[in-house]
This record gives C-alpha cells, structure tokens and sequence, in this order.
C-alpha cells in the first residue's frame, strides 16, 4: 500500500504503527474474542486502557496527583460552552486573548455566561500574531485566562504560557498538545480535541488540577456538563474506541522518546519550511516571523491562479490536504508530531521545483 504525504490539519495523519496495531486487534482485542468497539466502558479490559492512558499523560506532561484526567465528547468546541459554563456568572469576569478564529468562537460563547474581558486582540490585523508579554492587558480579578496556544487556521503559535502573575490559564491546547513541553503549573485546565496530535476525532482530552475545579459551580449546570461529575469516575460511557487509539499514539510518544524528541523532530520540520518560504519573494509567509506555528506553516504565492495550480501539482506529487482554510485561503502544511519527515522534505523539495518553474 501506498500512503500519501498528508497535511491535512485535523482529522490529522496517525502513526502508520498505530493503525497497524489497531487493525491487528480490532476483531479480537488481547485475544478476548471481540474488539474494543464492542465491549463494556465498565469492563476490567476497558478499565485498564483507562488507567493506561490517564497515566501516560500524566508521565508525559509531569502531572502529579493533582490534576484530574478526563476523556470527554463534543470537541474542543464543546469546552467553549462547558468552561464558562462551570466557573462563570454575572458577577465574574474571566480574561480571553482573542488570537484567532477558535478562540473568538470561545468568547462568543463565554459571554453567554458571564462577564468577559479581552486582554489583547490581533482580530484587526487578520489574526496575524500572538501577543508579546507587555502588551496583555488583563482585568483586575479574573477567575482565569483562556488562550488558544496554537492557531490553526491563521498559523500562530505562542511560544511560552502568556505570564498571567498567578492567574489559573485554562488553554485549547488542540493543536500543539504533546508537541513541546508546557509549565502545567501555570494552567488550571488544558483541553485538546484529539484529532490533530493524539488520535482519531471524537474525544477530547480534558486535564483540570483539583484546586481550580473546586472553584466550580454545580448550581443551574446540568448535570452531565459538570466537570466534577466526570473527575472521579467515568460518568456515563465515553468514545471506547477513540481512547483506546490515544492510548496506542501516547504509546507510540514514549516509545520514540517523548515530548523531548518532538520538540527537537518539529522544530526541524517547521524550520526545513520556513527557511524555503524565505528564501525569496515567491512564497510569502502569512504571518508575522515571531508568530510562526511550529504546526501549521501557511504562506501565499504571488496569485490565486498560482495557488491553485500548485495544489492542483501537490496533489499529483501525493502532497495532499494542502489548502489553507476557507476563510483565509493560501496554503497550509500542518505538521503535527505524526507528520513524518520525509513528508516535510517532499513538500520542501516540491517547492523548491515549483518556484524554479514559475518564479
């Protein structure tokens, strides 16, 4: 079989080990006699890729005994609404750097539940970079500040944690989640959809340390959209397959070295990229040089006409999933810690051979 060099930004390529292992046990898990699709989220073989997951994250990320691990549905997008729904109200104001399309989603729907404050906004320049450390502007007694690490559509990235002076940062780590190392100290909840760096669509992975959580209310939240149902046991039943695949890619993390190995491997693909947007004129980066994603590297050619007809080339070379979002349009290589290297120096060389045919 044949794989494609895929860019896709999310659902995003997998391990190809992963979805070797995966087809081996899908019939038959662990020689039980039925796949993980079909057995109980209450079983003790469910229970154990639980356990297993929850604690790799853990050894990944460094996170002690007071962090609380949850496999939750909806999306990304449904944190949008549970977070302010469970630490906002009238009479509390929460901070929200807007730094580009996921996050002014985020503060759409936190207004809806209490008094939102907005530190910084780079809306005015097309989301085109993040803020620097002086220039956050938060309010007086925030019960947190949210922000979106890495921005997919725009193609931005934070460096390091916004320096909040104590205030609990709740982020939508989407994007760049187990790319890099983070300061967990500094976060009060960290959420991920799975489906650009750790797994399949369909489960989104949400870490809340224990103090933060007790800020929480239960009154006028429903139920099942309280993060204090779902801390200590699994609630109701969650998306047992997608788990089980985070679990096989949190597998394939530590067995290729960790974060630290890719920390090193992304900022030698993103860099191989970069230097060929650089190069000259005829690729023009879409952001601003201190801003650039280490995930997500868009750029634009001279024309439209060039654009399409380099997509339209890409794909005959295998390079696929190329196409910058519909709201900004351009190019986007997403590059996320699945994304091998060979693929980044395809697209590289594929640009290099366009460039010198129509520069």
């Amino acid at each position: 079989m044949s794989r494609i060099h895929n860019f896709s930004a999310g659902p995003a390529r997998l391990p190809l080990e992963v979805l070797e292992k995966a087809k081996s046990e899908f019939t038959d898990y662990q020689n039980l006699g039925y796949s993980v699709m079909e057995m109980s989220h209450r079983s003790a073989a469910y229970t154990e890729i639980d356990r297993q997951a929850k604690s790799r994250l853990r050894s990944l990320l460094g996170l002690g005994d007071d962090f609380h691990i949850m496999f939750l549905q909806g999306g990304a997008s449904s944190q949008f609404m549970m977070a302010p729904h469970n630490f906002l109200s009238e009479s509390i104001t929460a901070d929200y750097i807007d730094t580009g399309r996921w996050s002014a989603k985020a503060i759409k729907e936190a207004k809806l539940f209490g008094n939102v404050h907005i530190p910084f906004s780079s809306d005015g320049t097309g989301y085109d970079r993040v803020p620097a450390r002086d220039e956050l502007s938060f309010s007086d007694n925030p019960v947190y500040v949210h922000f979106t690490s890495n921005n997919t559509v725009a193609g931005t990235q934070f460096a390091t944690e916004p320096n909040t002076d104590g205030i609990p940062l709740i982020c939508d780590a989407s994007s760049d989640f187990l790319s890099r190392p983070i300061d967990v100290d500094k976060y009060g909840m960290i959420y991920a959809g799975a489906q650009k760096n750790v797994g399949p669509a369909g489960v989104t992975i949400v870490i809340i340390r224990k103090d933060f959580l007790d800020k929480s209310k239960t009154e006028g939240v429903p139920t099942i959209l309280q993060y204090k149902t779902h801390a200590e046991k699994i609630f109701n039943t969650p998306p047992t397959f997608n788990v089980y695949m985070v679990n096989l890619v949190l597998e394939w993390l530590e067995d290729k070295g960790g974060i630290s190995h890719f920390t090193e491997l992304n900022e030698k693909k993103s860099r191989l990229l970069y230097d060929e947007i650089d190069r000259d004129d005829f690729y023009r980066g879409a952001v601003q040089k201190d801003s650039r994603s280490q995930m997500n590297v868009t750029y634009r050619l001279p024309s439209e006409e060039l654009e399409q007809k380099f997509l339209q080339e890409a794909a005959d070379e295998n390079l696929v999933a190329l196409k910058g979002h519909r709201s900004v349009g351009g190019i986007r290589a997403s590059i996320y810690n699945a994304c091998p290297m060979e693929s980044v120096e395809a697209l590289g060389n594929f640009m290099k051979n366009f460039r010198d045919k129509n520069g």
